[in-house]
């Protein structure tokens, strides 16, 4: 097969490719780099590369897969289901010896002393990482602007962005680059932005994956999950970073089903779990300020699982409307404590300008952008004496109210749906000086956070040629039944005619007149 058609591959169609014997795992990382290197400048998914290291795993991959394939079938059924496969990490995964910058001039020059659980377990997989992908400055965002590496683009737009803030992770996929990526979602950074670029996104129950070595905005509500082009991929990276981590007390003892093997490859199998299926239709999603496609779209979708045998329950959310200032107490709150740490003492940027007072002042107002300066100033407020109990408090009373709205409405449903973001990919700038609109981009998605539960969002259809996001939403602990509605839904939706097209824009990511996103946001102001 040529570059570009191995590119195409989905990952579990390159698993079978290597275990064949009719592609190598340095075939494959090949022909992603070569991609990355000749449409990136105008996309700006990736912050950084790592070419030697990722060859290095493909050579090790080939050498696994070549020991299997001379010990049999057996052998080539036990290896696992990321071994050769390229998956991207998002910038603010540490991993020892390679740049680590969560999108900050802050952590600017940082290089990882050691490597985050979740680069263990892929490494441990075979996974290949080429290198990490751009990022929204310590996950603060939902475009993935808020980079000091600058913005990345859309591929269905170039004009409009990826979402955020794991926005590289989602375009990078979007875009053929790799098959999978790593994202982080504390207010919705992996759904949004794979509901924006077209792809499927997870973010698991809070505790299903390690925390140790992600850099932390909001450690109550962080979580690491999966990109894949389908939900069977997603599944299996997400199969492959799950689990219990002794080095992370908030990561939880529960087993780590076989998720990648229990969807079935057949589609009529895979839609036939849909029938008697009892799924929630919460009202309080469609929000004010819902683009009226993106609504139908979501109708549509509904409709579609109501057609192939799914109940369809109205329920009932009733504190989703505080959802919003909840969270921009909590996380800002969060934040101010995790982000004291970076002083320019110990690791990092540093500015020296006299004393210890003025030093840290320096560092801190020149090292840190202004949403996260923004979100310090908001949770050090909430966090402040006099105030505590007025903002910090009650916020963590109204979370419990939402957790508990969540239990009644899954004591009669098995799941709920909707829509992932209210809107398709905004204009780059368009958000930029209006702070309050970019936070509702994660109406949507920001509850689920809160109350610490599973969320998938797979693609829909499309609202004025830009990808819309279906949103599936599940109890603690049941990513399963999640992936069983991602999968059953791509299959009643498999001849669609949106599913056969590529992003609008690929074909400008091959010109180098294409400008970057950064000079057209430069010509935009």
């Amino acid at each position: 097969m040529a570059g570009n058609d191995l590119t195409r591959l989905r990952a579990h169609e390159m698993a079978a490719a290597l275990r064949a014997g009719d592609v190598s795992a340095r075939e494959l990382l090949e022909a992603s780099l070569a991609r990355i290197r000749a449409t990136d400048r105008p996309l700006h998914a990736w912050a950084s590369l790592d070419e030697d290291g990722a060859r290095d795993a493909a050579k090790a991959a080939d050498r696994r897969l070549a020991a299997a394939r001379g010990a049999g079938q057996e052998a080539l059924a036990a290896l696992p289901g990321l071994l050769g496969i390229p998956v991207a990490l998002k910038d603010l995964v540490v991993t020892r010896g390679l740049p680590s910058t969560a999108g900050s001039r802050i952590l600017g020059g940082f290089v990882g002393p050691y490597d985050a659980h979740i680069a263990e377990r892929l490494a441990e997989a075979g996974a290949i990482v080429p290198g990490k992908t751009n990022m929204d400055e310590f996950a603060m965002g939902s475009s993935t602007e808020h980079s000091a590496w600058g913005p990345t683009s859309n591929p269905w737009d170039l004009t409009r962005v990826p979402g955020g803030s794991s926005g590289g992770s989602a375009a990078a996929v979007a875009s053929y680059h790799v098959p999978l990526g790593i994202g982080t979602d504390t207010g919705g950074s992996i759904r949004q932005p794979a509901a924006l670029c077209g792809v499927v996104g997870l973010k698991p129950t809070y505790g299903r994956v390690s925390r140790y070595g992600i850099i932390a905005f909001a450690s109550s509500l962080d979580q690491i999950g999966p990109f894949g082009r389908d939900t069977r991929d997603a599944a299996t990276l997400l199969q492959a970073i799950a689990g219990r981590d002794e080095r992370d007390s908030t990561s939880a003892p529960i087993p780590v089903p076989d998720w990648s093997t229990e969807l079935a490859a057949n589609d009529d199998e895979a839609a036939g779990w849909l029938r008697g299926a009892r799924i929630g239709l919460p009202r309080q999603y469609f929000v004010k300020g819902m683009e009226p496609g993106v609504e139908a779209r979501v109708r549509e979708a509904v409709a579609a699982l109501e057609s192939a045998g799914a109940i369809i329950v109205e329920v009932d959310l009733p504190h989703t409307d505080y959802g919003l200032a909840t969270y921009y107490i909590i996380a800002p709150a969060e934040a101010s404590a995790n982000l004291a740490r970076y002083d320019g003492v110990r690791f990092g940027y540093s500015e020296h300008e006299g004393d210890v007072l003025g030093n840290y002042l320096a560092t801190r107002g020149r090292g840190f952008g202004a949403e996260v300066k923004r979100r310090i100033m908001l949770g050090t407020y909430a966090l402040s004496a006099g105030y505590y109990d007025a903002f910090y408090l009650k916020a963590q009373k109204v979370r419990t109210l939402i957790k508990a709205d969540f239990d009644a409405a899954f004591a009669s449903v098995d799941a709920l749906v909707a829509p992932t973001s209210p809107t398709v990919a905004f204009p780059l700038g368009a958000r930029l000086d209006d702070p309050v609109a970019m936070y509702l981009s994660d109406a949507c998605t920001l509850p689920v956070n809160i109350a610490g539960l599973p969320g998938l969002s797979v693609p829909c259809g499309l609202s004025d040629r830009l990808p819309v996001g279906l949103q599936f939403i599940g109890r603690a602990w049941d990513e399963g039944t999640l992936f069983h509605l991602g999968r059953a839904y791509e299959a009643i939706t498999a001849d669609a005619g949106w599913r056969r097209l590529d992003p609008a824009d690929l074909g400008a990511l091959e010109d180098p007149a294409t400008p970057t996103p950064a000079e057209r946001m430069a010509a935009h102001a």
